[in-house]
């Protein structure tokens, strides 16, 4: 199946934490059966409303491949992870992994798409 997790980290941290917080978040789904395809931080952002008192937040959107019970322990993991402020996981169809093929690696995507 294919997923993208959209995960809003807490805006105190330094840039090295915020790495290591995606790395951590990529290497679970790694250790699990899954694959990233496509790895997009946005970095810094306003929130639309406060969370924790918090006005921004750091994003981050991962789409990856991987098989259904994976998903479960990347909550668990979410859930206690104290810089997570929120986070998102949704099930791709196959046109919206189409689109985000499009949208990431240009007009000649179509050939890319995978379909688990």
């Amino acid at each position: 199946m294919n997923y993208e997790l959209m995960v809003i980290f807490t805006p105190v941290l330094s840039e090295d934490d915020y790495k290591a917080a995606q790395k951590k978040f990529v290497d679970i789904i790694k250790d699990n059966g899954g694959q990233v395809t496509h790895e997009n931080p946005w970095g810094l952002r306003s929130l639309a409303y406060p969370i924790r008192k918090k006005t921004t937040g750091m994003y981050l959107v991962l789409e990856y491949t991987a098989p259904t019970d994976l998903n479960e322990k990347l909550k668990i993991q979410l859930n206690r992870d104290e810089n997570v402020l929120r986070h998102m996981v949704t099930a791709l169809d196959k046109y919206a992994v189409a689109y985000n093929n499009r949208k990431n690696f240009g007009a000649n995507a179509e050939s890319k798409t995978t379909e688990a």
